[in-house]
Parts: structure tokens; C-alpha cells; sequence
């Protein structure tokens, strides 16, 4: 099943995707517990797509593939190096525009999957992790990195990564997919920059979640995002961007100048 979120006449509304791919249909009940297709809604192309879940919290993790650290000649950690997203202000959906901030002078594109929490947990051990995870979808963890740089130096970060609109999710959330072995890969204005496969994660996904539980309650539509590969880059006004996630779909945004 692939659940999405909609802007509908009445407000923000769960939906799924039909099986031919073009078709949104309502959601019977909650995404969480035992969700159903209902009524017919309308085309995919017609309805605006919203963040796929409503998120208590966005987790985002860092300096997590291999071939990233190497080009970035960082340390490799010793544990999940972990940071957050305001998720009423940051988090928007596929279609929706980036905002290049008038504060930076650097923008990043950063390509990510994102696990999607379905059930409640605290001390998750790893055997278990796959049972409280809803599925999974596609992040674009945008980065100004002028000011990432100078919090960094301090010793703190939110500046950078939690700017309106730095924190792309969607198109939907695949219930299905495994994520353990998938390509991803983003493209600029058609062209690829980023190109790997999450088995380069350098903490997988159930070691994520088991390690993050042990300090923070985990709830249903948490996201948890995972890191991104190597081959990262700048993006300006103009600029569209495609995060494609194999077996799952694509993620795409516009970047446009704040006003």
C-alpha cells in the first residue's frame, strides 16, 4: 500500500494510491492501525500532495554512508550523529517549492531515505524494529551550508537544516518495500548527482531505530532520516529537484528565491 496525505476542501486528509498509479483514493481508518481504500478522490496530478504523514518529529541523521564520509574526509562516527526539523515549518510535499533564504549565499540538495514509524516504542531491540516501522519514503534534506558551517564550529546546528521548506518527504509512504538494498538518486534539472544504494548505510535502518529509541520515544509518524550519500552539491532559484528511490517513486521540488 502507498498512503499519502492531500489537501482536500476540508483540510489535510489521508489518502492511498490506487494500483494503476494515477488514481487517489480516501483512506478508511487511520494509517496506523489496519488502513483501507475508500472512495475514489480524484487524479494524482490534481490533488496537492502534503508531507506523507503528519510527524510529532522529523530525526535526521548524519554523516551515515560510507563513500560520504570518505569525500567529506569527516571522522566516521562512533554512534548515529542525530539532529532535528521543525516539522510544521520545514517539512513540505513533492510539488512543493523549496525557499532559497535570503540569509544563506549556499544551498544544498541532499538525497535520503526515511523510515516511517507505525507504532509506538521505547528500548526497541533490533529483531523487533520491523514491526514498528509504518514504511518508508523519500527525504531531501536541505542544507544551507554557509550557516551549517558556522553553527557547526560552535558546536551546534539548526540554522543550516532547519530553515521553512528545508525538509522535502513523500511522494507517499511504501508499506512494503524492503530498504535494506535500494538505488537512489537525485537529479538536478535532469541531471544525476547523486547515485548509491542504502546498502552503503554506515548504521542500517534497524540499528537506527533500536539506538534512537533508547533516548527517545518513538510514535506512530515519527520520520527518521537516514542520511545522505555521496556527491552532494548546491542548487539555485530555478532549480528543480528529483530524489528517486527504486521500487518506491520520486520526490520532486522547485527551488524558487524567497520574496
Amino acid at each position: 500500500m502507498r498512503i499519502l496525505r492531500y489537501q482536500s476542501p476540508a483540510g489535510p486528509a489521508y489518502g492511498v494510491l490506487d494500483a494503476d498509479g494515477a488514481t487517489v483514493r480516501a483512506l478508511d481508518g487511520s494509517p496506523f492501525d489496519n488502513p483501507k481504500p475508500g472512495c475514489p478522490v480524484g487524479k494524482l496530478d490534481s490533488v496537492k500532495l502534503l508531507p506523507p504523514v503528519a510527524a510529532p518529529k522529523c530525526i535526521c541523521v548524519g554523516l551515515n554512508y560510507k563513500k560520504h564520509i570518505e569525500e567529506t574526509n569527516a571522522k566516521t562516527p562512533e554512534f548515529p550523529m542525530l539532529f532535528m526539523k521543525p516539522v510544521n515549518t520545514a517539512l513540505v510535499g513533492s510539488g512543493a517549492d523549496v525557499v532559497y533564504p535570503k540569509i544563506s549565499n549556499h544551498v544544498d540538495y541532499e538525497a535520503e531515505l526515511v523510515v516511517v514509524i507505525g507504532k509506538r516504542g521505547k528500548w526497541i531491540p533490533k529483531d523487533q524494529v520491523k514491526s514498528h516501522i509504518l514504511g518508508y519514503t523519500i527525504g531531501n534534506d536541505i542544507s544551507a551550508r554557509d550557516w551549517q558551517r558556522r553553527e557547526m564550529a560552535n558546536g551546534f546546528i539548526l540554522w543550516g537544516k532547519g530553515m521553512d521548506t528545508f525538509g522535502p518527504v513523500g511522494p507517499w509512504v511504501d508499506t512494503e518495500v524492503d530498504a535494506s538494498d535500494l538505488r537512489m538518486q537525485l537529479r538536478v534539472n535532469g541531471e544525476t548527482k547523486q547515485d548509491t544504494r542504502t546498502s552503503d548505510l554506515l548504521f542500517d535502518v534497524p540499528h537506527l531505530v533500536s539506538e534512537i529509541s533508547k533516548a527517545i520515544t518513538l510514535e506512530p509518524g515519527d520520520l527518521i532520516m537516514t542520511g545522505t550519500p555521496s556527491g552532494v552539491g548546491p542548487v539555485k532559484p530555478g532549480d528543480v529537484m528529483e530524489v528517486e528511490l527504486e521500487n518506491v517513486g520520486v520526490l520532486r521540488n522547485k527551488v524558487v528565491a524567497e520574496k
